[in-house]
């Protein structure tokens, strides 16, 4: 296997230090963000890709479009602002999560929303991962869910899934996409006291030894169906973000894993 790291690990690092950790944990593919950091905010997609360039970072996709399902006010714009930024800094992928506020979208306004986002990606050259959210009162939970909706809009392979590790264990999840799968999100939840239906993002850590979430299971299982992509780093959780020295931090937890993957 092999570890891409998320801005969000290290989010107050500029990005050129967080480039320059990526690489003294071995990890060169990198995923960034518009939201914690804004990176898209504060550097120009020229400024980005440069830095890329000279560290030797792949750029695997920016995080995130939302809500992608709900077509309408200014999302297409929106949209079409995010991928002109990411093929101009050499993101391979856009990360498109789902409404997440207890409003239901329709089936059928999902795949207008995949047919709508389909040329604005295959004109740039790139992938959709799409990315459902565990929680309740997400509009769209389930990778079955998702794949029912790329199905129906897609056949030439713009879309892939963004299996998150903590999302398939909130929707309760039992079944892998591992060949329609595009990138996986690791993170753990470690917390003994929290009901799974009221785990937030706040919860998320680092993969140890506590984890509640069967990562372990879960890669273990994407690697045995043939998924041969990145597993990256994804917590949101502040004390994470608050760490000294989350580079030590992101070594133990990839140790870890690796150690119980053997």
């Amino acid at each position: 296997m092999r570890f891409a790291i998320n801005h969000i690990s290290a989010p107050k690092l500029p990005l050129a230090e967080f480039f320059a950790m990526c690489r003294r944990l071995g990890v060169s593919e990198v995923e960034i963000r518009n939201d914690i950091p804004d990176v898209l905010g504060t550097m120009s997609a020229a400024e980005v890709r440069a830095e890329a360039a000279a560290q030797g970072i792949t750029i695997l996709s920016i995080n995130a479009l939302y809500p992608f399902n709900l077509w309408s006010g200014d999302l297409p714009d929106r949209a079409l602002r995010m991928a002109d930024y990411a093929a101009e800094c050499g993101a391979q992928a856009l990360v498109m999560c789902p409404l997440n506020d207890g409003q239901k979208v329709a089936h059928s306004a999902v795949v207008a929303a995949l047919d709508a986002m389909k040329p604005i990606l295959s004109e740039r050259g790139m992938t959709g991962l799409v990315e459902p959210l565990g929680f309740p009162i997400s509009s769209l939970r389930t990778k079955a869910e998702a794949i029912a909706a790329m199905t129906e809009a897609d056949e030439d392979g713009t879309y892939l899934l963004m299996h998150d590790t903590f999302h398939h264990h909130l929707a309760g999840e039992t079944v892998f996409y591992p060949n329609r799968t595009g990138l996986v999100h690791i993170s753990g939840v470690t917390d003994p006291a929290v009901a799974v239906d009221d785990m937030l993002d706040a919860h998320r850590v680092l993969v140890d030894g506590a984890d509640r979430l069967e990562n372990i299971e879960q890669i273990r299982a994407l690697l045995a169906g043939g998924y041969a992509g990145p597993f990256s780093f994804e917590p949101f959780a502040q004390q994470v973000h608050d760490l000294d020295d989350p580079e030590a931090a992101l070594r133990e937890s990839m140790d870890h894993i690796r150690a119980a993957l053997a």
